[in-house]
């Protein structure tokens, strides 16, 4: 990811329109620096759900987030539409680099961009263990050239 200027729509391979909430906005009058987090969170998770399989209450595999980061572009308020954009830039044994850009609707530049990495472990014993099969194959259509 660029370190000086936001990454485009057309970088990301997969969308999530995720509609801002009043409560989104904080004191100043823009979505508060947590919520970008928690869109974040949203995209992969959407994504690992429907189309991976994830079973996040009973599957033998898990992922933890083991490091975030968000790069501020340019303010997100309610009632915009954030249009999360999703793409992988490493999918190891068992780790994923995950990096997301969040557009208003109908933006090309990004307002924010981040990265999000999982680690996936055994449920019971917290141990790595290989990304699962069905998870490998989601997120495979998903991997970019950075």
């Amino acid at each position: 990811m660029s370190d000086t200027a936001p990454l485009r729509r057309g970088d990301y391979r997969h969308f999530l329109a995720i509609p801002t909430r009043w409560i989104d906005n904080d004191i100043y009058g823009h979505v508060n620096n947590v919520v970008y987090y928690a869109y974040f969170d949203t995209v992969v998770n959407e994504h690992l759900m429907r189309t991976g399989g994830l079973d996040i209450r009973d599957g033998p595999a898990i992922g933890l987030v083991v490091e975030t980061s968000c790069r501020f572009h340019r303010p997100l308020s309610f009632p915009v539409v954030v249009d999360a954009g999703l793409r992988v830039s490493r999918l190891g044994t068992t780790s994923v680099r995950y990096e997301v850009g969040l557009f208003a609707a109908g933006d090309e530049d990004a307002a924010a961009t981040g990265h999000f990495v999982h680690v996936w472990v055994d449920r019971a014993s917290r141990r790595p263990t290989p990304v699962p099969g069905p998870i490998r194959a989601a997120l495979a259509p998903l991997l970019a050239e950075v």
